[in-house]
């Protein structure tokens, strides 16, 4: 596997189940088993009541593009990506995920607000890929 330059997560015992399951294609949130919230980032109580009776699922991986900004000054190891649009999804499921837009023009005329999105998985090393989202089908672009 090549080199990833870009800067990773390093997944915490909170967060290895999310981590698990990008590498294996799936976008998993946590649900409180007792007030019913989902929540990201993982975490191992329920943000809305504190419970920690929470739970993991698989997500629909779709959602739509909330908010961005566009970047012209890359970050080390975004260098070749610039420009790149810093996104924030508003999941199906409800909560929203900071991500990059890929699959799509980096302008405003391209990034239209509520669009819809569907996950994707960007290889990041043998522990964990990168989720990213990208227009989904039949979207206007």
């Amino acid at each position: 596997m090549a080199e990833h330059r870009k800067p990773l997560p390093h997944p915490t015992p909170e967060t290895k189940d999310f981590w698990d399951g990008t590498k294996a294609g799936e976008l998993r949130l946590q649900r409180c088993n007792d007030c019913t919230h989902t929540y990201f980032p993982p975490r191992p109580f329920c943000p809305e009541c504190a419970s920690r009776s929470v739970s993991s699922f698989k997500a629909s991986g779709r959602g739509k593009l909330y908010s961005y900004v566009i970047n012209h000054r890359p970050a080390p190891g975004f260098e070749h990506d610039a420009p790149y649009a810093i996104a924030v999804v508003e999941l199906d499921e409800g909560p929203r995920m900071m991500t990059s837009m890929v699959g799509v023009e980096q302008t405003p005329e391209a990034l239209v607000l509520d669009m819809p999105v569907a996950a994707v998985f960007e290889p990041g090393n043998e522990h964990l890929n990168v989720p990213k989202f990208r227009p989904a089908a039949g979207a206007a672009r």
